[in-house]
């Protein structure tokens, strides 16, 4: 049978894709896509596995030489401790269960301060946004507020909600509620207004652009003032604790100072640093879910 020369040529340019990915066999129920497309995750997951390794190498070589540094005297074991002596305090914290409270005491602060920093801050801005005249009104004070140093509020708050924990969340706000406000509105004002206008033609109302627009392009700042927030709600916490507080990793930081135990001190800011890192992979894991629904 003759074929005409242009199916020729068609088959030829398809054998010749065919034979730009390396390593792949096409079977009947298979196409190009799909065979490209597993090439890519295969691609990512080797990726994201030297990078896992790369982080551990870092962490244990890190761990090692600072354990190292302490036994062979190089740094001051008395202020700067070293990994194996600081994992036997925290052994014997948790053994006895002292840490608990502890822990679960700041934990609970910085989970409602993170929560409602970021609620009102985004709630403001939504404001700001849905009036315009409110926004030029309120400008001025928003900054003079963000560049007051916060610590300096926390006698304040100590003096008007009592020592106790209300006055250390209020600390927590005054520092993540200023920053969200600004950086979400910013990006509520930096979306496309051709997007807008688009909706505005087909009659949506201010209240469905907003929904439809403004709110879906913001997602990845809201994420990323999320993740941001995390940083902050610890700061504000440790701090009012510092202040305040009788209890919490900030209280044993500041108790450990008092004492000299700067293994203990260490030891609260390893606790610290893995609870932030697991509220850190909430965030990411809330990152995943309004990306796929965006």
């Amino acid at each position: 049978m003759n074929h005409h020369p242009a199916e020729e040529t068609e088959q030829n340019k398809e054998a010749d894709i065919h034979a730009q990915v390396p390593g792949q066999e096409h079977t009947d129920g298979g196409t190009l896509a799909d065979t490209i497309h597993a090439a890519h995750l295969e691609t990512k997951r080797k990726v994201a596995v030297r990078v896992r390794v790369t982080q551990l190498l870092i962490l244990v070589i890190s761990l090692g030489v600072w354990e190292a540094a302490g036994r062979l005297k190089w740094i001051d074991v008395l202020l700067f401790s070293y990994p194996s002596k600081v994992f036997v305090l925290l052994a014997s914290k948790i053994a006895d269960g002292s840490i608990f409270p502890h822990t679960g005491y700041t934990v609970y602060e910085t989970v409602v301060g993170f929560v409602l920093g970021t609620l009102f801050g985004t709630a403001l801005a939504m404001l700001l946004w849905w009036s315009p005249f409110l926004s030029r009104v309120l400008d001025p004070y928003i900054v003079v507020l963000n560049s007051m140093p916060k610590v300096a509020l926390g006698p304040l708050f100590i003096v008007g909600f009592g020592p106790g924990v209300l006055s250390i969340i209020a600390t927590t706000l005054s520092i993540t509620v200023i920053i969200t406000t600004l950086v979400v509105y910013g990006s509520f004002k930096e979306v496309d207004d051709n997007y807008v206008k688009v909706v505005r033609i087909f009659g949506g109302s201010r209240g469905e652009v907003f929904r439809k627009v403004i709110l879906p392009a913001s997602f990845p700042t809201i994420v990323a003032t999320l993740k941001a927030n995390v940083g902050l709600a610890w700061v504000g916490v440790i701090v009012g604790e510092f202040l305040v507080s009788k209890m919490g990793l900030g209280y044993l930081i500041v108790y450990g100072f008092q004492v000299f135990n700067f293994t203990l001190v260490i030891a609260s800011l390893v606790v610290i640093a893995i609870v932030a890192t697991f509220m850190y992979q909430a965030v990411v894991y809330l990152e995943n879910i309004l990306m796929s629904r965006r």
